[in-house]
């Protein structure tokens, strides 16, 4: 036996809503042979978008039975029957959260039509039920309310059941926990998505940009934001509405603009990326013996690093490979590893040492080129990185360590000067975040073109 059930919620705050509409249709595997349909006060405010999407009001649910009045009969049109729903996590949560609420516990096993279409109907376009039932032929009426939506699952349900001759597939796919499905809104949304990278925009209903973020893959981030339990991602489920987006192509340009638009808009749920987007600094200075010395370390107040990292780490690694690359003192570059050598020396014994034998200005001309290469004083650059299409590229502009501004332009068409450069730019602002994405981004890509404007 099966109970094929639909929902109608308040919406709000996850494991926060109330029912305010429920239909269960009763099916021996033939037919229906019991149903019940009922309005519910849940004694509680109903979301706006929730009156709107399904014409529910507070006005109708007044003289409507309480939860308590009808779980009786839930508990018995339910007895001994699998519980059958298009989303099954979502409708079977409520159930549990509204009898947890009595005391009771409510466990029944479930079937979830999202997961047997897909299995069984592959390749749609989209599995919301809308869309599915109108692809399938199956008439719908009152959508969005309990006793439309129940009976047009119970449609789809026994039309699954023909195509699954053996029942094999609906035997494998029965639980006692539903698989997580994502709700048929969030699936539309994402199937409207780009996969290519560039920034991101999620919408409540009123439009208000509520996160913003940035993907090489927007459709799949934004479906990792759809599907994931964290706090966060469960109150971005409740509130979206839409989703809109920019191509950037280059990740560069997306993190750019990421972070200049959270800064803008200042998203409710983008609080972590309002701060500073990094901690640690590399800053040098001139010891007692005349030696250049690099160190890694935390930026207070005022202090102007050289380059900027994430975290400490992030440091420790870059200097490491400074010291491999240009044959410096480890002493001297502040990484004190007890049992690591500096040119045949323990660091312990070391203190210099390791140089002592060699021409200091020469020491410290390699500790200059490093100073140098990875300073944004002065630094003027033109940044080539992907672009939108396959025959194009785009290219940011830093001006006397100044970030000016990017812009997009074709492989047949050759930026030949900065005046041409200048007319073509799209404004970016120049600011402490900024700064940092484009030094660790040239550090971390190797292979992206850097053309240094500096002669």
């Amino acid at each position: 036996m099966y109970a094929i059930v639909d929902i109608e919620t308040t919406g709000g705050k996850y494991n926060e809503e109330g029912i305010t509409e429920i239909a269960i249709y009763k099916h021996d595997g033939q037919a229906v042979v019991d149903q019940f349909i009922s309005l519910v006060n849940p004694e509680r405010p109903i979301q706006p978008y929730v009156v709107n999407l399904t014409g529910i009001s507070s006005k109708m649910l007044r003289n409507a039975p309480k939860f308590f009045e009808v779980a009786k009969r839930i508990v018995e049109i339910t007895e001994d029957c699998i519980i059958v729903a298009h989303n099954a996590k979502f409708d079977y949560r409520i159930l549990k959260l509204e009898f947890d609420r009595l005391g009771f516990k409510f466990e029944r096993k479930n079937l979830c039509t999202v997961e047997l279409s897909k299995k069984l109907i592959p390749d749609l376009a989209s599995y919301s039920l809308g869309k599915l039932v109108r692809a399938l032929g199956i008439p719908i009426s009152d959508r969005h309310r309990a006793s439309g939506d129940a009976l047009a699952t119970t449609k789809l349900f026994e039309l699954l059941m023909s195509k699954d001759i053996d029942k094999e597939i609906i035997k494998a796919a029965i639980r006692l926990e539903p698989k997580r499905q994502i709700e048929p809104k969030l699936a539309e949304i994402i199937s409207s998505l780009t996969s290519d990278t560039g920034v991101y925009y999620i919408h409540d209903t009123k439009g208000n940009i509520i996160y913003i973020g940035k993907s090489k893959n927007i459709k799949s981030r934004i479906n990792q934001h759809f599907s994931g339990q964290t706090p966060k991602s469960k109150k971005i489920q409740l509130e979206v509405a839409s989703v809109s987006y920019e191509k950037t192509g280059s990740e560069l340009l997306a993190l750019l603009k990421e972070s200049e638009e959270i800064k803008y808009h200042k998203p409710k749920f983008n609080r972590a990326l309002r701060r500073t987007v990094f901690t640690h600094g590399l800053f040098h200075f001139l010891d007692e013996n005349g030696y250049l010395n690099l160190k890694i370390e935390k930026i207070k107040g005022t202090a102007k690093p050289i380059t900027t990292f994430s975290n400490i780490q992030s440091g420790k690694s870059f200097m490491n490979k400074m010291v491999e690359k240009y044959s410096l003192c480890q002493k001297l570059c502040g990484l004190y590893k007890s049992k690591s050598s500096c040119f045949g020396y323990t660091i312990k014994e070391c203190g210099g040492a390791c140089i002592n034998q060699e021409n200091k200005e020469k020491y410290n001309n390699r500790v200059k080129k490093i100073i140098a290469n990875n300073s944004f004083k002065t630094k003027s650059m033109i940044i080539i990185d992907q672009g939108r299409a396959v025959d194009e590229r785009s290219a940011v502009w830093v001006d006397q360590g100044l970030i000016k501004g990017f812009t997009y332009f074709n492989l047949n068409f050759q930026i030949t000067n900065i005046d041409v450069l200048a007319n073509l730019i799209t404004p970016l602002e120049h600011n402490k975040d900024a700064q940092h994405i484009i030094q660790s981004y040239v550090r971390r890509n190797k292979r992206i073109k850097v053309i240094s404007l500096e002669d």
